[in-house]
């Protein structure tokens, strides 16, 4: 049998054999096959090397992989690598860069969560369901916060039940009612995501703390908003402000004592309430990306605020470097305001004007109608203008807002209005969910400006709480 080799179209081989080549021959064409595929390896590695250079979340995991092998386990840097790959498809340097910020956040984030607790995994799956941004939870708040994911919630806005000024809200004493309030602050304080925000609407009311007598004789002026910020401040929370709502003229004709025009006669009444802003600062000392090159070799700068740990970038390739070969300075705060600022949040200059002063006059909610009918079903009613303020200044559309006392829902009305997801934990199911399922439905019924809504519930309550 013959061989007959066709020439190549380049006659690389110079010879054709109408016979079996020898062993001469063989031995040159192999070295010939060698040498081309030698050089097709150096095209294929330099071809490589150019993907490589143009790749740019490769040269972020170069520079950070020693950050991350120091910093979090083998597995856990596996996950990290496993969410990151799609970014090597990516050529737009600043989409990589948001896109990695994001990922390597919510990996942080994963890995704290790893030492929760007690979690009740039934409730984590329902807040985690997205397809229902109307979530009530029936339950004791204290309770079904533990059984919440630390930092889960972007933004808290309530009112507690004023101490003993409700049938539904009765203590022995003050000391045992601020007590449950501060294990509340604190579960609060784990499950609110770092550098968040508490609004928290209280009244100084007039009444008997209980403590030092029983008699008529001890009723005072109990100063709840101050008691109140100091407990969480003690917990951890940093105080930021407090906007005095002014509820308008009184009604009311006690304590005028309009017999006795005299000194020490004249009292006035209570016209407003406090409004209390509380920031949470967790100080984590995990480095984060700089925002501007998205590496993670950065160092530690000074805290801007208590617990609010600021960094700097020491990348020298970085794309942003002060005179001084200064690198970004920047802190998990700013990389979450700062890459929020578009079009999309934009508040209203209307609404900032209307909250400018940190005295804001809100007429109280109407709850009794002409046939002296209570139509909300609630005896302390919130008004929806402040978890509107709440959700409009602290929080990002999609993002989780929690009223651990949900009463008539009004936080979670205004938090589905305004395309977040609103949770409304509340105690009293037999006493509020009919009201509370009507005002939700009233709502969004014939609402021309909200898609569908589902009201997803979940019953955290044990049968002899039900019965209660």
């Amino acid at each position: 049998m013959s061989i007959k080799m066709k020439p190549k179209v380049d006659m690389t081989y110079s010879s054709l054999w109408d016979s079996e080549p020898t062993d001469e021959q063989l031995q040159v064409i192999m070295q010939e096959v060698a040498d081309e595929a030698k050089e097709g390896k150096k095209i294929v590695e330099k071809l490589v090397l150019e993907n490589i250079k143009n790749d740019y979340f490769y040269k972020i995991w170069e520079i950070s992989e020693p950050y991350l092998i120091k910093e979090f386990k083998k597995k856990q840097i596996e996950v990290l690598h496993s969410k990151s790959l799609h970014l090597h498809e990516l050529s737009d340097i600043k989409d990589i860069i948001q896109k990695w910020t994001d990922i390597y956040v919510d990996f942080v984030k994963e890995v704290y969560q790893e030492d929760d607790k007690g979690l009740n995994n039934s409730l984590v799956n329902f807040i985690g369901n997205k397809n229902s941004n109307v979530k009530i939870v029936w339950g004791h708040c204290l309770d079904m916060m533990k059984g919440m994911k630390s930092e889960s919630i972007h933004l808290m806005v309530t009112s507690p039940p004023y101490y003993n000024a409700r049938e539904y809200s009765h203590w022995k004493n003050l000391s045992e009612y601020l007590e449950d309030m501060r294990l509340i602050i604190r579960e609060a304080y784990r499950v609110i995501d770092n550098h968040r925000v508490f609004v928290f609407n209280v009244g100084d009311i007039f009444d008997n703390d209980n403590i030092s007598t029983t008699s008529t004789w001890g009723k005072r002026r109990i100063p709840l908003g101050a008691y109140f910020t100091k407990m969480f401040e003690e917990e951890g929370w940093t105080f930021v402000d407090d906007f005095i709502w002014d509820k308008g003229e009184v009604q009311s004709e006690r304590h005028k004592n309009g017999n006795k025009p005299y000194p020490f006669y004249q009292y006035p009444m209570n016209c407003y309430e406090h409004i209390l802003i509380f920031h949470k600062h967790r100080d984590d000392k995990t480095k984060y990306p700089c925002p501007v090159c998205g590496c993670l070799k950065v160092n530690g700068n000074a805290m801007s605020e208590i617990g609010l740990r600021s960094w700097e970038c020491k990348n020298d390739e970085c794309f942003e470097r002060s005179k001084a070969n200064r690198g970004k300075r920047f802190s998990l705060k700013t990389i979450m305001t700062q890459g929020n600022q578009t079009q999309e949040h934009e508040i209203e200059k209307e609404f900032i004007t209307k909250w400018r002063r940190d005295i804001i006059k809100i007429n109280p909610v109407i709850k009794i109608n002409c046939k002296g009918e209570n139509i909300l079903g609630h005896t302390a009613p919130f008004p929806p203008e402040i978890p509107e303020f709440a959700i409009k200044m602290f929080s990002y559309p999609g993002e989780y807002v929690l009223d651990p006392f949900g009463g008539s829902f009004t936080s979670v009305i205004e938090a589905k209005k305004l395309n977040r997801i609103g949770i409304g934990i509340e105690l009293n199911k037999a006493m509020f969910r009919e009201a509370g399922i009507k005002n939700i439905n009233n709502a969004f019924q014939n609402n021309i400006f909200v898609d569908n809504f589902e009201i997803s519930e979940f019953n955290g309550l044990g049968v002899q709480d039900e019965q209660n």
